[in-house]
């Protein structure tokens, strides 16, 4: 394996890129991970303006994640429960559990870093919308490089149907 451009790495250097879903999501990002050249430990820088949330509530079956608060202020959604977050703040997101989302409540900017095991298939819930998505096939966390990959909303069928004798 190549060894990395650099192995050292401010936040403020790092190129972001805006990852905006419209509406009450709104973020830049950048994948911090793949720029030291690790592969098995996911990191990605986030930002998110104030009044935005970085994601929808959601829960991964097979990616633990944990957030650092670099800067700003927020409120960390787990499952039903709401909580305060701030500078210095580590938050765990442990796979198959609650679905979880940071949302920012303050007025500046909310940067943090999330850090995951950066598995190569993952299934994740969004119980607010009731979609499903899965991948499989990725590699270095970024979900584009999927093999097979995607996102709707699942209809109970019984194992054998459409299937041809």
């Amino acid at each position: 394996m190549p060894e990395p451009e650099t192995i050292i790495l401010s936040p403020a250097d790092v190129p972001l890129h805006d990852f905006s879903g419209g509406g009450d999501f709104a973020l830049q990002f950048a994948r911090v991970g793949s720029l030291l050249g690790l592969t098995d430990l996911g990191c990605a820088l986030q930002v998110v303006p104030p009044g935005k949330k970085a994601f929808p509530h959601h829960v991964h079956h097979m990616v633990d994640e944990m957030m650092v608060i670099l800067e700003g202020t927020g409120e960390y959604r787990w499952g039903e429960d709401r909580y305060p977050v701030g500078p210095g703040d580590l938050i765990g997101a442990p796979k198959a559990t609650r679905a979880h989302q940071l949302a920012n409540t303050g007025t500046t900017d909310l940067k943090y870093l999330t850090f995951s095991n950066n598995p190569s298939a993952d299934v994740c819930e969004y119980p607010d919308s009731g979609k499903v998505a899965y991948r499989a096939g990725v590699i270095g966390g970024d979900r584009a490089t999927g093999t097979i990959r995607a996102i709707g909303r699942l209809a109970v069928t019984d194992y054998w149907d459409g299937e041809v004798e």
